[in-house]
């Protein structure tokens, strides 16, 4: 038996259009999953899908904003109506707003805070629903290193991703009765299109992530990959309520000692 074949099983992937989520929609295709991908944006997910597909995937697109409990609800409908059964939900869709808290407008703290923690728990709850009469799902929720820490510019990110730790340690609380296993994943800094213009020689916050990473450089997205896997099968089925950082070692030092 292979504890981390997902054959047959069919994985929703959350703003799986690019960067994290499809480094991870490509892990667990490549052990066997279905894809459904979702996104908002038409030209990203014609995009996202012709790669999956030139790989032999199997992926199906739908285009909702996770945030619209309405909208959201009736893709969840369609999507089990066509494919049968979620086994696997990724909440991956997620933004930041980078801006010190003094000047920040509510608005925009709000709309972080909605995307980053309503969204996953709107889909949690109505993929959940399925599970239940099912006994069997794994969700995996996108938290972060900022789950546990602070820095300048992005208290409402931090905010939302602090939050969205204890929701899943709730829902797993709530729903482990059920057979369903609810997780997180914690990337620390990775080598992703949005970090390309900051990852370059001689800039200070690319010479302070090398330094305070122990194994002294950014993740590849595809060192997700495995971490995903073993959340989403049968290796983890008595794994709850945990959030996995993958970081490099980051939040197990206070830094590197001096001259080194």
């Amino acid at each position: 038996m292979n504890l981390f074949d997902l054959t047959g099983k069919t994985a929703l992937i959350t703003g799986g259009t690019h960067g994290l989520g499809m480094a991870i929609a490509n892990g667990l295709a490549s052990v066997g999953a279905e894809l459904i991908i979702t996104g908002t944006t038409p030209k990203k997910m014609d995009a996202a899908i012709t790669q999956y597909r030139e790989k032999g995937y199997k992926a199906t697109p739908y285009l909702f904003d996770v945030t619209d409990e309405e909208g959201a609800e009736k893709a969840v409908n369609v999507m089990l109506e066509k494919h049968g059964k979620i086994d696997i939900l990724v909440n991956n869709a997620g933004i930041i707003a980078r801006q010190m808290a003094v000047d920040m407008e509510v608005a925009d703290f709000r709309k972080v805070i909605d995307v980053d923690l309503v969204g996953p728990f709107i889909m949690s709850k109505l993929v959940a629903r399925d599970m239940i009469k099912r006994r069997s799902g794994k969700i995996i929720n996108m938290c972060s290193m900022m789950s546990e820490l602070g820095r300048d510019n992005v208290s409402a990110y931090a905010a939302a991703k602090g939050g969205l730790k204890m929701l899943t340690k709730n829902l797993a609380t709530e729903w482990a009765r059920y057979n369903i296993q609810v997780n997180g994943i914690g990337p620390g800094y990775f080598a992703t299109s949005q970090t390309e213009p900051i990852r370059v020689d001689g800039n200070p916050f690319n010479e302070f992530i090398i330094n305070r990473t122990p194994e002294g450089r950014w993740g590849e997205p595809d060192e997700l990959a495995g971490t995903a896997i073993y959340l989403a099968s049968g290796a983890s089925n008595f794994v709850n309520g945990q959030v996995v950082y993958v970081d490099g070692g980051i939040l197990a030092t206070i830094g590197k000692p001096a001259g080194e």
